[in-house]
């Protein structure tokens, strides 16, 4: 099933809670997720960033939500417990609890005049879309950047002269980590007339004695197919070499893939190659960024012994 949005996790988190008792925020949240039925594999899908696990973000905000309504409190560190106000609510079996519930509270009303920076309007402080997290809609916002972006990088590169294509695959090889810097030529650029199916050529050593064979090619919009792996596949073979990647502003046909993992050929279609330039800094530049802070629950409490 799809993971319920934070809202939907109210009543759920809200329940768990109803015995009273205090309740770990790590405990609360398997117990949630065993009542809304969130498989393993939900439980281990990321938000868009990849940094967190977006069925553990959703809880975190749906009991931040009902701590600021006074339905829940923090009573010590990491850990949640049902308030006099929550259990009266629980009493009633509502079918939902969601923000518009909520707003009946002046505590959580004030919650939302602050965090929209003071301003009184009543609006939800989440963005766009109501059944997203504040940290959703920054991540979703921050996803189609990121989209356009790599679009813009292709776009470029389809338009750039296959020798500047080549240079640059061959520039992002070096920025990712393999055969040093062009200044001690164990990064190169071979592709020419009569240059076998080589673009490039990486070094990993300094006597040259292993290294990793480029084909940087523009196909246009056509994916790449078996035939075209085979033929660079043929290359290596003539250089005795044993690791090659073949990489395109295209994409693979699925026997191109199939044939490439069998070959140990490492491919790269050009959404990864746009995302491998944006992650290591190739041809764009980072105008702004943002840390996203959590409170530290753990910082804040007192151990008593």
């Amino acid at each position: 099933m799809a993971i319920p949005d934070y809202q939907t996790l109210m009543l759920p988190v809200l329940e768990a809670l109803g015995d009273g008792k205090e309740r770990p925020v790590r405990e609360l949240i398997e117990r949630v997720a065993n009542r809304v039925h969130i498989s393993d594999a939900d439980r281990e899908e990321l938000l868009p960033s990849g940094r967190g696990a977006l069925y553990v973000s959703r809880t975190h905000w749906a009991t931040t939500y009902l701590v600021k309504a006074g339905l829940a409190v923090r009573p010590r560190r990491a850990v949640v417990q049902l308030t006099e106000e929550g259990r009266k609510v629980l009493a009633t079996s509502p079918e939902r609890i969601e923000n518009a519930f909520l707003e009946r509270y002046p505590s959580f009303l004030e919650f939302r005049r602050r965090a929209e920076g003071g301003r009184p309007s009543p609006a939800p402080i989440v963005t766009t879309e109501e059944h997203e997290t504040p940290e959703e809609a920054l991540e979703r916002s921050w996803r189609t950047l990121r989209d356009q972006l790599a679009a813009d990088i292709l776009e470029h590169l389809k338009a750039c002269s296959p020798r500047r294509f080549e240079e640059i695959v061959v520039d992002l090889l070096v920025k990712m980590g393999y055969g040093g810097t062009y200044a001690d030529a164990k990064a190169s650029v071979v592709g020419k007339s009569g240059d076998e199916g080589i673009d490039g050529i990486i070094k990993e050593d300094k006597l040259g004695l292993d290294a990793v064979y480029v084909q940087a090619k523009r196909w246009g919009d056509r994916p790449v197919q078996r035939q075209d792996v085979q033929a660079f596949v043929g290359s290596l073979t003539g250089k005795r070499a044993s690791k090659g990647v073949m990489i395109t502003t295209s994409t693979f046909a699925s026997g191109a893939r199939t044939y490439g993992e069998s070959m140990r050929v490492v491919l790269l279609d050009g959404r990864t190659l746009a995302d491998l330039m944006i992650e290591h800094g190739v041809g764009v530049t980072r105008i702004q960024s943002y840390n996203l802070d959590r409170i530290d629950d753990d910082y804040y409490g007192e151990e008593f012994t």
